[in-house]
């Protein structure tokens, strides 16, 4: 049975789930080298930046969702923001990504946050069908992506 655990008290983690997410996104990443954004998601970890919260099961990490202050640098004056969902292709089917975002839903009202955004260029009816509203269709990195948020 996966747990839900926080990456800053398991930092052997963060360098492996930011390669997953380097590749996975690799259209948010192309000028990103892998090596700063290990940096920078690592250090999100104690500086607020990226709150993550990971799943874990027989000490392997299966995927992990963040609570992110920033994840649309067009957009500052949006956020908190769901953001870095995934999960490894052998883990999926399972529920993990809803367990995740319920997750990262926890830490934003133990916050006092009412509101969480996102972006997604492929998921939007998944988000949707989990009681996120569409906002606006925007162009970033070479695709269409919808802007979308929630009331938690």
């Amino acid at each position: 049975m996966p747990r839900l655990v926080l990456l800053r008290d398991h930092m052997e983690y963060s360098d492996t789930l930011a390669l997953w997410l380097h590749q996975h996104f690799a259209y948010e990443f192309s000028s990103q080298p892998l090596v700063d954004w290990q940096r920078e998601f690592g250090d999100g970890q104690s500086n607020g930046n990226w709150q993550t919260l990971i799943a874990l099961e027989d000490g392997e990490l299966l995927g992990g969702a963040s609570l992110a202050r920033d994840d649309l640098p067009e957009r500052p004056e949006l956020g908190p923001w769901l953001a870095c969902v995934f999960v490894a292709p052998q883990a999926r089917q399972r529920g993990l990504a809803e367990q995740l975002i319920e997750g990262v839903y926890a830490l934003a009202r133990a916050k006092d946050y009412e509101r969480l955004y996102l972006h997604t260029h492929d998921r939007g009816e998944y988000y949707v069908k989990r009681g996120w509203e569409y906002m606006e269709l925007f162009h970033a990195w070479g695709k269409d992506h919808w802007l979308m948020h929630r009331k938690l």
